[in-house]
């Protein structure tokens, strides 16, 4: 083997080095912690019940009369809103006591 050969070859092994090295920070800093973030916000989904004050994506305060799947239905001044689950914010309730 030439010189030329030999150096050619470190430098494919410390380039894929350098790929693995930026997929591990990747995976660290913006990955991980978006998964995180959307498991906090799947169980926070999971765990509303009928009767919990809301806030919407939109602004609109009010509370639970109803559940389904994927939906809910809540009253605000007498006037129902049927809203998917992935537009509620924040639980009401839940702000208070933290």
């Amino acid at each position: 083997m030439t010189l030329l050969q030999t150096l050619t070859e470190g430098q494919g092994t410390s380039q894929l080095l350098f790929f693995g090295l930026i997929f591990v920070v990747m995976y660290f800093f913006m990955i991980r912690p978006q998964v995180k973030k959307q498991k906090k916000e799947r169980k926070f989904r999971e765990e509303l019940k009928k009767g919990d004050d809301i806030i919407t994506i939109g602004g609109v305060h009010g509370k639970i009369v109803e559940m389904k799947d994927s939906s809910v239905t809540i009253e605000s001044y007498g006037v129902k809103l049927k809203v998917e689950k992935s537009a509620i914010a924040m639980n009401v309730v839940s702000e208070k006591l933290s």
